[in-house]
């Protein structure tokens, strides 16, 4: 059993598919350069899922790591997205 707060799968609309305990969300990754984007603290306090909300540090982090597992850029971006599934 993991012990990470999120788990990620990628979709096929360039979307980067979130779940967590509290529900889901996707967040924008575009293919051309294979990235993720994720709002600022700031943003993501305002605009994120209520349920995740006090938890971008975790959020930010176990996305590095995937990211980094998958050779993907972190582009952290106060005008990036954020959908409900």
């Amino acid at each position: 059993m993991s012990d990470k707060l999120f788990h990620f799968k990628s979709r096929w609309k360039e979307e980067l598919a979130v779940s967590g305990s509290g529900g889901s969300f996707v967040l924008e990754m575009p293919i051309g350069v294979l990235s993720v984007y994720l709002l600022t603290e700031e943003e993501w306090v305002r605009r994120g899922p209520d349920w995740a909300r006090s938890l971008w540090p975790i959020l930010k982090q176990e996305l590095e790591e995937w990211c980094h597992e998958c050779n993907a850029e972190l582009r952290v971006d106060p005008t990036a997205e954020v959908f409900p599934i």
